[in-house]
This record gives C-alpha cells, sequence and structure tokens, in this order.
C-alpha cells in the first residue's frame, strides 16, 4: 500500500510540471527556462525559496543530528536559518534589483555586470560549481533513505538513477516552472509528513514520556567552547545563507522587491514543524531502535508507527524534497556553464546546451556518491566555507561601492584557500568557527589590496 500511495504522487508531481507549462508558452526564452521570465508572484516565490530551504536534510539531517549529537545540535541548526531571515528580508529585494539592472540570471551575471571582469567572473562561476558539487550527493543520500523507507529491495546504484532520472525529468518539462509548481505538493506532503509522525509519536508513548527517556541518554550542556563554536557557526552561515547560486536564482524569479519582502516575513513560521521532527528522533532514541545510520532516525520512527498509507505520503515527501532541491541545483550549474564559463554561447543554445551540462552534473554526481563518498562529505562541510566568500562582494554590488574586481577576486580566493587549508589542518581558534576566520581573512585582503591599487590617473584634456 505504501508504494501504491508514493507512486500515486509521483504521477501527480508528474502531472504539476506537465501543467506548468501553461504559464510560459513554448518557453523559448532562456530567461523563461531558469528565472521565469522574473514573473513570479509572492506565493510562488515563497513555495519555490522553501523548498530549497526545507530540503529532505529538514527530515534526514535533523533528527539525524538529534539523535547522534543531541538537542545542542538542533541550536545551530535552528539558530542560522532564523538569523538568515531577517538578513533575506533586507538583502533580498537588493538582489532582485540588482539581478534586473544587470538583466541576470545567475550569481556570476551579477558579477559580470558590476564588475565587469571577466577574471573576476571565472572565479566566481568555477568556485561556485565546485562547491556545489557535494549538494548533489547530499539529496541523493536522502532519496536513496526514503525510498528505502518503501521496503524497495533496489541497490543504491537503481534508487540513485531512478532520481536522477525524475529530476531531469522535471527540468526538462518547464525548468523552474515545474519546480514551483511541485514545491506546493512537496511542501503539503513535507508538513503533513512531519507532524503526522510526531502526533504518532505522542500519542503512542506520550510526549513527557518520550523526553524523559531520550534526556537520560543525551546530553543538554554545551561547555564554552562548544558554545563559541555555535554561536559563531550560526553567525556565519546565517551569511551564506543566501550566497548559495541557487537561493539567488530563486530571488530573480520574483516579479518586483516587494514580492521577496512578503515571502521572507512568512518564512519562519515553516519552523513551527521543528518539535515534531525532536519527538521522532528523541523516539527513536528512547526505543532502542537499531539504526545503520543517524539519518534513518525520522524514517525509523515512522516505519514503527505509521499504517502503510501514511507511509507512502511520507516518503514522497521525503522524495519530492529531495528531487526538489536536487533540481535546483541542476538549473543553477547549467546557466553558470553555458552563460559563464562558456559566455561566446548565443542564448538560443544555452538552454539545450545546459540540458547536457545538468546530465553529465547527475552522472557526476552518481559516480562520486558510490564511489568517492568520504570526499564528497569532506566537500559538504567545506561548501558553506566557500560560498560564504562570496558575501563581501555581493554586499558591494548590492550597495554600488566603488572597489576593484582585483581586490574582491583576490578576498575570495584567499578566503576560499585559508578555509579548506585550515579545514584539514585544524587549528584551534577556542572554539570560533575556522569559516569566520577565512571570511575576516577575506576582508582583510580586499580592503588591502584595493588600497594599495594606484588609482587611475586622470586624462588632462589639451588644446
Amino acid at each position: 500500500m505504501a508504494s501504491i500511495v508514493f507512486l500515486g504522487f509521483i504521477v501527480y508531481s508528474l502531472y504539476l510540471a506537465i501543467r506548468s507549462r501553461r504559464g510560459g508558452g513554448e518557453q523559448q526564452s532562456v530567461h523563461d527556462f531558469f528565472v521565469a521570465s522574473r514573473q513570479f508572484g509572492a506565493w510562488l516565490v515563497f513555495f519555490l525559496a522553501a523548498g530549497e530551504v526545507y530540503s529532505i536534510g529538514t527530515m534526514v539531517g535533523f533528527p539525524g543530528g538529534i539523535y547522534a549529537k543531541g538537542p545542542t545540535y538542533g541550536v545551530w541548526f535552528l539558530g542560522y536559518i532564523l538569523l538568515a531571515y531577517p538578513l533575506g528580508y533586507f538583502l533580498g529585494p537588493k538582489i532582485w534589483e540588482a539581478g534586473a539592472r544587470y538583466n541576470a540570471i545567475t550569481l556570476p551575471d551579477l558579477f559580470k555586470g558590476h564588475y565587469q571582469s571577466r577574471t573576476l567572473e571565472l572565479i566566481v562561476a568555477a568556485t561556485a560549481i565546485l562547491f556545489l558539487l557535494p549538494w548533489g550527493q547530499l539529496q541523493f543520500t536522502g532519496l536513496v533513505a526514503a525510498l528505502k523507507g518503501l521496503g524497495w529491495n533496489f541497490t543504491p546504484l537503481h534508487l540513485i538513477l531512478i532520481s536522477a532520472a525524475l529530476a531531469f525529468t522535471y527540468i526538462a518539462i518547464s525548468g523552474v516552472r515545474a519546480m514551483s509548481y511541485i514545491a506546493i505538493l512537496k511542501d503539503v506532503l513535507m508538513l503533513a509528513a512531519i507532524i503526522v509522525t510526531g502526533v504518532a509519536v505522542g500519542m503512542h508513548v506520550g510526549v513527557d514520556e518520550v523526553f524523559q527517556a531520550a534526556s537520560a541518554k543525551v546530553s543538554n550542556h554545551m561547555n564554552p567552547t562548544e558554545l563559541r563554536f555555535s554561536m559563531s557557526t550560526i553567525f556565519f552561515q546565517s551569511l551564506g545563507f543566501y550566497m548559495m547560486p541557487f537561493a539567488i536564482q530563486n530571488f530573480f524569479t520574483a516579479k518586483s522587491a516587494n514580492t521577496i519582502r512578503r515571502t521572507q516575513m512568512v518564512m519562519p513560521l515553516y519552523m513551527l514543524m521543528y518539535p515534531f521532527l525532536v519527538l521522532a528522533s528523541y523516539y527513536a532514541i528512547s526505543q532502542n531502535l537499531e539504526l545503520s545510520s543517524p539519518n534513518e532516525a525520522f524514517f525509523a520512527a515512522a516505519t514503527q508507527l505509521l499504517p502503510g498509507w501514511l507511509l507512502g505520503l511520507v516518503a514522497a515527501g521525503a522524495a519530492l524534497s529531495g528531487l526538489l532541491v536536487l533540481a535546483g541545483i541542476c538549473l543553477a550549474i547549467g546557466p553558470i556553464v553555458t552563460r559563464n564559463l562558456i559566455p561566446s554561447m548565443p542564448e538560443q543554445k544555452q538552454k539545450y546546451a545546459s540540458k547536457v551540462v545538468i546530465v553529465i552534473y547527475l552522472l557526476l554526481s552518481i559516480v562520486m556518491t558510490l564511489s568517492t563518498p568520504n570526499l564528497m562529505l569532506t566537500l559538504i562541510n567545506t561548501a558553506y566555507y566557500g560560498v560564504t566568500q562570496f558575501f563581501p562582494g555581493v554586499v558591494v554590488i548590492l550597495f554600488r561601492l566603488k572597489v576593484r574586481p582585483m581586490a574582491v577576486g583576490l578576498g575570495i580566493v584567499f578566503g576560499q584557500v585559508s578555509a579548506i587549508a585550515m579545514y584539514v589542518v585544524q587549528p584551534d581558534f577556542a572554539g570560533v568557527n575556522l569559516g569566520l576566520v577565512s571570511l575576516a581573512i577575506n576582508l582583510v585582503v580586499l580592503f588591502a589590496v584595493n588600497w594599495m591599487l594606484p588609482r587611475p590617473v586622470a586624462q588632462i584634456k589639451t588644446a
């Protein structure tokens, strides 16, 4: 029964993707395919943005972190998202205005338009792709966990191939428009799955009983070093939250700057689902459920407590969460390659070429997921270290400051290289997140280089 319900929702998601084509005509424009010609209203932008934020990591990573590390993990997870929303409220509309000003589709388009530097455009494009690579692996890992929850006896390779084929199908049908329609279904299913599982824990065991049993087995205490790390990580990752290339691309789909403001005002309401996720993870702890990985905590609770048809709904919500983010990553990487790494490509060919790039990216992610999982996990840990280094350069763009492109580019490179080097060496900063240290290095290099470079000599006209 679970598989029938699951497949029913997947088929319905394909119907929604096909229906979304009605809003974009034949979609000959590359701008329509990737950013919906900047036509989305508040509701579609809201669901599209929420689809990227509350991904399969919400159902896998958060309960898994609570299961493995206790409630202190939740302080970081909730904190950086909540701190990011006020930043999104103020910076998001300015990002949209800059995108409209430079007719941008990608993050590197913003740098190209403002700085007029091919070198800086290449730096941003190449490193954006590098630090987006692990997010595909992350989604594939969650998708395998969700599909295994249905009891399917497929190998991980087959499950990953099915997921990749579905993600590409959504994209091929109508690009970002398909994602926005599917995001509505995904959010409904995800919220229902999380709330139903949390309620089932309360009904079968009791909220007080679960918390008391779990609290005896996990620590609620953070020492000063752990507290500094948690607080500095919250601050650092909140700065990088909207520097993700797919997050900035989502802003470009809105029809006005005010649309962005309206969506950011209601985004925190989604945080109300996290107590139900805590209940599910505490249930797994209190019942001593045998898990092959902490990432299975939520699905283990759902499997224990829910009937088959509800389990199918849970799996569908989780699967669509992962597929939506995977498709979003693909829609970000495709145009970065065809517009920024290969700038001479005519717009008429960019959409087709981007689909080829997306297929290559999906195949590469599959190979790396299966053959080098440890490398990908390392990149996941360093992803925010790299992406957040774009923050100073983006702020310069948004406020139209006069900073030399060489200074911004060297700041990004020094920040990213120092972050990776420190991640390998693991120096002691008394608990301060090393990403914050690398961002400080970025800023020092940016200001120093911009100050040291000679000012252009004004030409004196002679009669």
